[in-house]
């Protein structure tokens, strides 16, 4: 869908300030006629703020994914039956909340991506096993009221803290087996990201990105990780996050690191970001986190870029993975030292030592971590020649 921003009007900007107004983030009675309803700057308001507590990129703009948020936004928890349902499985607000709830009673329903699938209704069904009802996996009246009356079991750590680190525990420090899938963003059809011109040429993110993929691709390789790109050179179409992360959840990887690059209206902002999957209320993929810090340290201390530290979003992308991942903005591209930096094949070297260094750090059990910037990635490949 196109974007809807300030200026619109119709019934689409009446639904977006209907969903605003009862979530207490826009004040105000519903108006009488739709078509009057104008996208102004006090619903613009609103929307950044949703959009900041959602872990959303902060545009002030309605477009597929935050309109997907605000769609998943309308439900509360016990405001209707939730179920397996497939193809089309329920979305929502009250989805997440449910997630949390068995997390927090020590029931396994996996990542709460308000998505109610097949791992959450196994959840549900083992908790209504537990108290007595009829296992079928929905939650209806009888679960909820269930619910209430049960505190959680979890104590001493987040459980999906817990289960992840865990399950990194038990896969060992070495690369070799494992699977990683890169995606470079952005291309397909005239989809090229940022574009910058310099001087006669013509920069772009898409081209950038996925050239950085190709030589992570071959160093990960050589390390021995089974290694998957989401896209090739010149895809036909765009490929979204929700459709990213599908694909990785089927290739069933260990990891998803996705390159991208930044932009600005002023060409002073500069450096290196890291974001990881997390929302407003705190909850965080903490493996993810992991992973988020690795990459932004090992970047900044190999090649000096500033520092633009790791956050918390809500993206398709970070949120509908099934395995710890992280997107990197490798700098912006509108900043001239850091396209000079991007555009010079040794730099973006630097960025993929960077990369393999704290992907095979992620690896290594806390204790036995090392300092950033002292992994000889070279050393790896021929560490595994040697096994060989």
């Amino acid at each position: 869908m196109r974007s809807i921003r300030r200026g619109d009007s119709g019934p689409a900007v009446s639904e977006i300030r209907s969903i605003l107004v009862g979530l207490e983030l826009l004040a105000g009675a519903e108006p009488d006629v739709v078509d009057e309803v104008v996208f102004d700057e006090a619903l613009e308001g609103a929307v950044r703020a949703f959009q900041q507590s959602r872990g959303l990129g902060i545009d002030g703009m309605v477009g597929n994914e935050t309109w997907g948020a605000l769609d998943a936004a309308r439900w509360r928890l016990g405001a209707r039956a939730l179920f397996h349902s497939v193809p089309d499985a329920l979305v929502g607000e009250d989805v997440r909340t449910l997630q949390e709830r068995m997390l927090e009673m020590g029931y396994d329903a996996g990542r709460p991506d308000s998505v109610y699938g097949a791992r959450t209704a196994r959840a549900v069904a083992q908790f209504q096993r537990e108290v007595g009802l009829v296992p079928d996996g929905s939650c209806g009246p009888q679960t909820m009221k269930a619910l209430r009356r049960l505190g959680r079991k979890v104590v001493g750590g987040r459980p999906q803290w817990l289960r992840e680190a865990e399950a990194f525990r038990q896969s060992g420090p070495n690369l070799v087996g494992k699977t990683i899938v890169i995606d470079p963003g952005h291309g397909g059809g005239t989809d090229t990201g940022v574009l910058v011109p310099d001087g006669p040429l013509r920069w772009n993110e898409a081209d950038l990105v996925f050239d950085l993929a190709s030589r992570l691709e071959g160093r990960l390789s050589a390390a021995g990780m089974r290694v998957h790109l989401t896209r090739g050179p010149s895809p036909a179409a765009p490929m979204s996050g929700a459709e990213r992360a599908a694909l990785a959840n089927t290739l069933g990887a260990d990891l998803l690191i996705s390159l991208h690059l930044d932009e600005h209206e002023s060409p002073a902002a500069e450096g290196v970001a890291t974001y990881h999957y997390g929302t407003g209320n705190g909850l965080s993929s903490t493996v993810g986190e992991r992973l988020a810090n690795l990459v932004q340290r090992e970047i900044v201390v190999r090649t000096g870029m500033n520092d633009c530290r790791t956050h918390a979003k809500g993206w398709d992308l970070l949120r509908l993975t099934r395995m710890p991942t992280v997107r990197v903005d490798l700098g912006y591209l509108t900043s001239k030292t850091d396209r000079e930096r991007l555009i010079d094949p040794e730099s973006r070297e630097q960025l993929v030592e960077a990369l393999l260094a704290a992907v095979q750090r992620m690896y290594f059990p806390v204790e036995r971590d090392v300092p950033t910037g002292s992994i000889d990635v070279r050393q790896l490949r021929l560490a595994l020649a040697e096994k060989g």
